[in-house]
């Protein structure tokens, strides 16, 4: 992004980033990743998606994903989950890990999960939005973070199929 990272467009400013901005965000790191993943001459996991998009620190709290956690290696499959994580950022506005919540430290991962069980994802878009973004845009962009963001590695679609779920009008086909 010009003159700042992602992070601080998303956060650090009075004006939130208006809602067609973070959906073609969110569709171009798909785009990216396709042609690291499987579009370039060689395989390039790139380790540490994330919203401010520093790759000084590879495998940033919050953005890790389970199995890179335990085994301490990377992967297109935790790309996959990192970017899961960065989508649920981009619809939400809201970090991935929360400190200051009253229950504790809170996943945001595990936050929309509660809501998708029940049929609310949408409620956790990101309040200072208000209603100025397109509703089954955003339920696209939540469901899809949440497939990518799958604690188990094996359930989580490939980037090429996430460009084929971005085309459908019907999201009738996830979970």
């Amino acid at each position: 992004m010009p003159n700042a990272s992602l992070d601080a467009h998303l956060y650090g400013g009075s004006n939130p980033l208006p809602w067609p901005t973070r959906y073609s965000i969110a569709w171009g790191v798909v785009a990216a990743l396709l042609y690291l993943h499987e579009e370039s001459d060689q395989c390039v996991v790139h380790r540490d998606v994330r919203s401010s998009n520093t790759t000084a620190v590879a495998g940033t709290m919050g953005y890790l994903a389970p199995e890179s956690a335990t085994t301490g290696r990377a992967s297109k499959e935790s790309d996959v989950y990192s970017y899961g994580v960065l989508a649920l950022e981009i619809a939400c506005g809201r970090r991935p890990i929360d400190h200051g919540n009253k229950e504790g430290r809170v996943s945001l991962v595990d936050w929309i999960w509660n809501l998708y069980r029940k049929s609310a994802v949408v409620e956790a878009a990101d309040e200072r939005l208000g209603s100025d973004f397109d509703r089954q845009q955003m339920e696209r962009l939540m469901v899809v973070g949440l497939c990518f963001a799958h604690p188990d590695h094996r359930q989580r679609p490939s980037i090429r199929q996430v460009i084929g779920i971005q085309r459908r009008t019907s999201l009738n086909l996830i979970f």
